[in-house]
């Protein structure tokens, strides 16, 4: 019997809202780009070379990132198992495997759509939980894969990723004496010192874009890890093992050591849990690709509550 999850109205707004408001604000910073004399062309080149890039080749590169492995049925046959059970229970094609050489538990996620999609887990997810607990693990990715999700988060990524480099490339050029024009003397002081504000007041709006999609993005993300969640508790009817494993989860990262945390962080916002010492409060949860912990078990709780009704 199939459990398709179907559209999440809830979700599926907040993601068009978020692109909305990313395209508006990216809209302006082109205008202020065009302002300042940059051309047209190599405006239109650059972005469109670098959107085709991260909608083709963002999972792999995360992937890549992570050092993560395509294996087969005959090498993980239970993992593939559980996934390939979860696949025909939600009816999408069959995503590919990954495993990924790290004591951090966790797994996620990639790919633009179900026929691309690519499920990854650690090695230290999978011995540390019990095969139910790891089952609902699965099923929150697939319904990441489901949601569409991953793509969204990919291509909202690529608007900050644009913006930071700016502000990255346009501090490294003021270091070496990019915005000084032409030298210290009075010959082109005019031409030197528009070209310098010019490029200054680019770094400051690329700054406040980057600083609007962050907070947009990590909103976002934590709205579609509950969505998430809930797709598991949907999926496999046991919200309690996916509370279990993030628990689990959660409790290793406390005694896993700094440098091995290091290695996957670059990928936290496509996994099931961030892979950092997290920190509590109102504050430290805004700025978090993930809900908290605590408000993650208590919604699977209210799940678990309304399932056995």
């Amino acid at each position: 019997m199939e459990r398709k999850l179907g559209s999440d109205r809830g979700l599926t707004l907040r993601m068009a809202l978020t692109m909305f408001l990313l395209a508006v604000v990216y809209l302006i910073f082109v205008g202020v780009l065009l302002l300042s004399k940059i051309g047209i062309g190599t405006i239109v080149v650059v972005v469109a070379v670098l959107l085709v890039a991260q909608y083709y080749f963002s999972d792999r590169m995360v992937l890549s990132a992570l050092k993560a492995q395509m294996v087969t049925a005959q090498q993980y046959p239970q993992l593939y198992d559980i996934v390939g059970r979860l696949a025909q229970l939600t009816g999408i094609p069959m995503p590919k495997v990954a495993i990924i050489q790290s004591q951090v538990p966790n797994a996620l996620a990639t790919g633009r759509d179900p026929k691309h999609a690519v499920i990854a887990v650690t090695t230290g997810i999978l011995h540390q939980l019990e095969p139910k607990e790891l089952e609902a693990v699965l099923a929150h990715e697939l319904s990441h894969v489901i949601h569409r999700d991953v793509k969204v988060m990919a291509m909202a990524g690529f608007f900050a990723t644009v913006a930071s480099l700016i502000v990255q490339s346009g501090m490294w050029f003021g270091m070496f004496g990019g915005f000084g024009g032409y030298g210290g003397g009075g010959y082109g002081r005019g031409r030197g010192s528009d070209e310098g504000e010019g490029m200054i007041v680019i770094i400051l709006v690329a700054a406040v874009v980057w600083a609007i999609s962050f907070v947009l993005i990590r909103a976002l993300s934590r709205y579609r890890e509950y969505a998430a969640d809930r797709g598991s508790a949907i999926i496999t009817q046991e919200p309690s093992q996916l509370a279990s494993a993030l628990q689990k989860i959660s409790g290793s990262m406390t005694r896993i050591p700094d440098r091995d945390l290091r290695q996957v962080q670059s990928a936290n916002a496509f996994m099931i849990f961030p892979a950092v010492r997290v920190g509590k409060g109102t504050l430290a949860e805004l700025f978090s690709t993930h809900p908290s912990l605590e408000h993650r078990l208590a919604k699977l709780q209210e799940l678990d509550s309304r399932l056995s009704r």
